[in-house]
C-alpha cells in the first residue's frame, strides 16, 4: 500500500521539529546551568562534580527528541 506523499512529508517535518525543538531547549537549559556551575565552581572547587552532572542532564532531552523522531520516521 502506497503512502500519501503529503503525509510522508509532514511526518518527516515533524521528525525534524522534534529534534530541532529538543536541541534548542537543551541549549537554553545548558546556558543557564553552565553559568551557574561556573559560578559555583569559582566559589568552591568541590562543586565541579555537581556542576558537571547538572550539565549532562539536559542532554537527555535531545536523546528523547531523537527517539521521537526515530519513531516518527519508522512509521513512514
Amino acid at each position: 500500500m502506497a503512502l500519501d506523499p503529503t503525509a510522508v512529508g509532514l511526518a518527516l517535518v515533524g521528525a525534524g521539529i522534534a529534534i530541532g525543538a529538543a536541541g534548542i531547549g537543551t541549549g537554553i537549559a545548558q546556558a543557564q546551568i553552565g553559568a551557574a556551575a561556573v559560578g559555583a565552581t569559582a566559589e568552591d572547587p568541590k562543586m565541579f562534580g555537581k556542576g558537571l552532572t547538572l550539565m549532562v542532564l539536559p542532554e537527555t532531552i535531545v536523546i528523547f527528541g531523537f527517539v521521537v523522531a526515530f519513531l516518527i520516521y519508522g512509521l513512514v
